[in-house]
């Protein structure tokens, strides 16, 4: 799809993921579905299903939002500069279909020390099973 073709976004998202991928607002924390779950799997990009995170670098950061130690690979996301709400940040997008994802910061544990704190809204869960 025509990552510009703002009707069809529309049509083929729920108003929440319209309002979150294509628009770059927030969640409220503690509410979207992913960010207590356990679930093993491979999250991806809710508009254009690109492989973005896997379980096995997801913790529980307190944040109320899922978070990620790091993507599944470093080509699958773009980030930019955020100046909005008074605050710098690096704004998180898909790289395949543009998509706002959410933020990363730099107080994420380690190896990598990044926290990907990412809109439960912009992903969808491909679960498999446990190990």
């Amino acid at each position: 799809m025509d990552a510009s073709n703002d009707d069809e976004w529309r049509r083929r998202l729920t108003p929440e993921q319209y309002r979150i991928c294509r628009c770059g607002d927030t969640e409220r924390a503690f509410t979207g579905k992913y960010w207590n779950t356990k679930t093993p799997g491979t999250y991806r990009c809710a508009c254009c299903a690109s492989a973005l995170f896997d379980s096995a670098t997801k913790y529980d950061s307190g944040s109320g939002w899922p978070s990620f130690r790091q993507p599944v690979a470093e080509a699958a996301l773009a980030t930019a500069t955020d100046n909005s709400h008074g605050m710098r940040r690096t704004e998180v997008r898909c790289r395949q279909c543009g998509a706002h994802l959410g933020h990363v910061f730099p107080d994420g544990p380690p190896p990598t020390g990044l926290r990907y704190c990412i809109n439960s809204a912009s992903l969808e869960l491909e679960e498999r099973a446990a190990q």
